[in-house]
């Protein structure tokens, strides 16, 4: 089978599921990039994934480039980097991610730490696809296509787990901002496909005890991580924009609560279009602030 890209940058990748992830995309002959803050874990990666003994110009080959991604001011830098480094990446996969517990029943919530949530999980995605959206779109017009590959969680769907109100609401955003990224792109005519995936609890340090310190053996919540991989690269083979793994599955499959809303957007933003057009300024139009842009998939 052909590898599912041909170099895939992966924003969260010191540990979990973008580590996981990276390590099965790798196995698979895509070349990764991976990226964190904790450098002696990149290290690591790398030293697990040594080039190949007899390197061909088709071989996989990891490489790493730190990256905090709440230095929101650092970003473009970062993105202008590593698109001069990697000039054939044509995938990004956003997995960053924290996860707190917060009691606004109680009070004495750190509201410093809940923006650093929102930030880590939300507006850092943002500022990031914004900085690499010009160089994804110049590969999507050179080679027909590009990825956006966006981990949101099933919380971001039904926010179930009440502890986590920062969490779910920042998954939430995600997901609602990934709707009308993906729409925006296919109105622009740009070939960057923005997927969608909605884990379970999975085995991970994002529950475990440096993390959420009023859990007790916090890590061995949820789906095993082996596990949850596998179904993970099936789904993105698989070619869906959206995909659930898990309890979540029903929720997008026909008759699903989820697959009920995308039919109402598809039909809706078409309709206050049409509303909308006489009240939308011609220059905003042309400058593509309504649909508009590049028909070719380029800047």
């Amino acid at each position: 089978m052909a590898p599912l890209y041909e170099k895939a940058l992966i924003v969260g990748a010191t540990s979990g599921i973008g580590e996981a992830l990276a390590a099965k995309l790798l196995a698979e002959g895509t070349s990764v990039v991976v990226t964190g803050r904790r450098r002696e874990r990149l290290d690591a990666f790398l030293a697990a994934h040594p080039p190949p003994l007899s390197p061909s110009p088709s071989a996989a080959t990891a490489a790493a480039m730190p990256l905090d991604v709440t230095q929101l001011g650092a970003l473009p830098t970062f993105a202008a980097a590593v698109a001069a480094a990697h000039p054939d990446l044509d995938c990004v996969v956003f997995n960053a991610g924290i996860q707190r517990a917060f009691d606004f029943g109680r009070g004495g919530v750190d509201l410093g730490a809940f923006g650093e949530e929102l930030t880590t999980n939300y507006v850092a995605v943002v500022h990031l696809v914004t900085a690499l959206l010009p160089h994804l779109r110049r590969v999507a017009g050179a080679a027909g296509k590009a990825h956006l590959v966006l981990v949101g969680a099933s919380l971001g769907l039904v926010p179930t787990l009440v502890r986590t109100p920062g969490y779910n609401a920042s998954k939430a955003a995600l997901h609602s901002w990934a709707t009308a990224l993906r729409q925006q792109l296919r109105d622009a005519g740009a070939r960057v496909r923005v997927v969608e995936v909605f884990p379970p609890a999975v085995q991970t340090e994002l529950h475990d005890e440096r993390h959420q310190p009023d859990l007790v053996g916090g890590a061995a919540i949820g789906m095993p991580l082996a596990a949850f991989t596998e179904r993970l690269y099936a789904g993105l083979a698989a070619g869906a924009d959206q995909f659930a793994v898990g309890p979540a599955e029903p929720w997008l499959a026909d008759g699903g609560f989820e697959a009920e809303r995308a039919r109402l957007f598809a039909t809706g933003q078409e309709a206050l279009k049409v509303a909308l057009a006489p009240y939308i300024r011609k220059e905003d139009v042309r400058n593509g602030e309504w649909g508009g842009g590049s028909q070719d998939g380029t800047e």
